[in-house]
């Protein structure tokens, strides 16, 4: 997409005469997509380089497949970009990062052969398991994502083991996915005599998206860790020995123990009783306190019922010199001008669902800044200013923060809960950030459930555990009316999901247009619970419906009758890429996800490139039909 250049008003600084004012002029901006992070450094994968040298078990690869029957067996490809651990009698060593670490963000993608079992050791001594734990019901230490135990061994026999935290949900994938890990690390803290001062923690942990651990501490080196001596750096490590795993997509941030500091600042607060949103001339407003501040704290400044402006003033003092990114919501307006520069403009009416990432770079030392927060209607309240820097971890500059649920007052949320028969809710649903309005969702007695656009047929996500949170539904007014699903889930591609195509090169269309004549019929309950969908497409009758598969730990098998008076493509997928591997089974984007076609199925489909994505197609004949496959992650 063209950039579009956009004109709007701009609020800058003046200082004239010892005054200041905000005065409002006219500029051009180039619209810009901005990143909601600062960058990562990534790990070269190019060759061992990155680590230190090691022993044969560990090589650079170009593929790696790793079969959902086959115990601990990858097969792989030459080339680069994933890491790969085959250990053997011979070689079995683990392998160490080639730098020493202290606090540390790292992300990570990992995949697990069939009861494969490895490790990831922070500062070689702390270690965030991995494990196949694909259908584990009740999760343990030992499990993936789980923080290991401690080890006595001078503990009477079978009481050695103490201080392990499992996860607290079970977010893992089937083996040979490529798995998603995200872990804040702490390193233990020392004063000056080397006397630890702080254990070393886990701010958060999250596998394939889902938070699994929060603020974590380790009162010491866990188990099989390189020495129980506890530093302030040292490498990271990956076990070796246990069972093969590849890793890709490795990256991280090294953090210090860094602020931008407030100084020599001054509160103004302004009463706003006309609700104006956009602040033109902020003078113009009533001024009713000034207070010398060294925080910046507006919501203890104001009551849940004032309408009123706030203006902070003054100096930031700037640790490093580099890249800052500020990330903004507020239910109201807020704009931030440091150097006479507008860094955020959020100057109007937003809510605490608009996100703004700005970034700018800062030179080291002090910095003159005007942060204004805007609070013009009685019952809307919220504001969260977070900065992220060079080796500077995301934090919040408010003294307080809020988010759309009040911190006085929790509330509780609504949560729908599958017991002994299926839940049916309809609802709106965010689908790769944006929200659809036709929609419902399932939840199956199996703890399966899954999400249809009702506008198109088109499925939308399949998740397990947990059904849907309606907090954002039926809480006060239900402003948002977006359920949103519980636990980790896989998003379809959102398309069209059934489509007339002159052959199997034909584009395929993103949304309903004038040559497609599509209707709805709705949808009707069988006795055991499970709705039926129905709808035709030009002249032909589609019906779906969905169920648990039992033949695997986590699968949905999804059943499409048709009564067709042509035919016409199914689109199961897309992806980066979509691979066949054998007994009719599909790997879907990029290790996702996988599509298993059941033995003796006469469906043919096919895989196909359109628009630099793959495809997975499937023909559904002229005539009386039905079409299945399931969905396995």
């Amino acid at each position: 997409m063209k950039n579009k250049i956009i004109f709007y008003f701009i609020l800058t600084l003046i200082f004239s005469c010892g005054k200041e004012s905000t005065k409002l002029i006219k500029t051009a901006n180039v619209k810009k997509e901005t990143p909601n992070t600062l960058q990562y450094t990534k790990l070269e994968l190019k060759n061992l380089s990155s680590f230190k040298p090691t022993s044969k078990n560990w090589q650079i690869v170009g593929n790696a497949v790793a079969d959902i029957n086959k115990i601990k067996t990858f097969n792989n490809t030459a080339g680069e970009g994933i890491l790969l651990n085959t250990p053997n009698k011979e070689a079995k060593d683990n392998l160490f990062i080639n730098f020493n670490h202290g606090d540390i963000e790292l992300e990570m993608d990992v995949m697990m052969s069939l009861q494969s079992n490895s490790g990831i050791y922070f500062q070689s001594r702390y270690e965030i398991q991995l494990f196949d734990s694909w259908g584990t019901e009740n999760p343990k230490y030992s499990d993936i994502g789980g923080i290991y135990q401690r080890w006595n061994k001078e503990a009477k026999k079978g009481e050695e083991g103490y201080e392990g935290h499992a996860p607290k949900v079970n977010a893992a994938k089937a083996p040979g996915l490529w798995q998603h890990l995200k872990i804040i690390f702490h390193a233990p803290k020392f004063n000056s005599k080397g006397e630890k001062t702080k254990n070393a923690w886990f701010e958060e942990v999250r596998l394939n998206n889902i938070l699994i651990h929060k603020n974590i501490e380790v009162t010491g080196s866990t188990r099989a860790s390189i020495s129980k001596k506890e530093v302030p750096f040292a490498p990271l490590m990956i076990q070796g020995d246990h069972g093969p795993v590849a890793f890709k997509n490795i990256k991280y941030k090294l953090y210090e123990s860094k602020t931008i500091g407030i100084e020599s600042s001054e509160l103004k607060i302004y009463d706003n009783p006309k609700k104006v949103a956009v602040i033109k001339d902020i003078e113009k407003l009533k001024l009713i306190e000034t207070h010398t501040t060294d925080s910046i704290s507006p919501l203890m400044r104001i009551n849940s019922r004032d309408q009123k402006v706030l203006s902070y003033s003054g100096k930031l003092n700037i640790p490093t010199s580099g890249d800052y990114l500020f990330d903004t919501t507020v239910n109201g307006g807020s704009f931030l001008i440091i150097n006479n520069d507008t860094i955020v403009n959020m100057n109007g009416d937003f809510d605490m669902n608009d996100s703004k990432y700005n970034k700018v770079y800062l030179e080291k030392g002090l910095a003159s800044y005007n942060l204004v927060y805007n609070k013009p209607i009685v019952w809307r309240r919220g504001f969260n200013f977070f900065v992220e820097g060079p080796k500077m971890q995301r934090y919040s500059l408010l003294k307080t923060g809020t988010t759309s649920l009040s911190k006085k007052n929790p509330i509780k949320p609504i949560i729908l809960d599958v017991t002994n028969e299926p839940i049916t809710q309809r609802s709106f649903l965010n689908h790769e950030g944006v929200k659809r309005s036709h929609c419902i969702s399932i939840g199956l007695v199996e703890k399966l459930n899954y999400s249809l656009d009702l506008e198109t047929g088109t499925l939308l996500h399949v998740w397990n555990g947990d059904f849907l949170d309606a907090t954002q539904m039926w809480h006060s007014r239900g402003e948002h009316q977006r359920g949103e699903p519980i636990g980790f889930s896989i998003s379809s591609h959102g398309d069209l999901d059934f489509a007339s195509l002159g052959n199997n090169n034909d584009a395929w269309p993103k949304t309903l247009n004038d040559n497609i004549n599509f209707k709805q019929v709705g949808y009707e309950f069988k006795n055991d619970g499970i709705p039926t969908f129905s709808f035709e497409m030009n002249g032909n009758k589609i019906s779906h419906s969905f169920k648990a598969d039992i033949s695997f730990k986590r699968g949905l098998e999804r059943i499409i009758t048709s009564n067709n008076t042509s035919s016409i493509w199914h689109k199961i997928a897309d992806g980066e890429s979509i691979k066949s591997i054998k007994n009719n089974t599909f790997i879907i984007n990029n290790e996702s996800y996988y599509i298993v076609f059941k033995e003796g199925k006469t469906s043919k489909p096919i895989i196909r490139n359109n628009n630099g994505k793959d495809e997975l197609l499937v023909e559904i004949p002229k005539g009386s039909s039905t079409t299945s496959y399931s969905i396995i992650w």
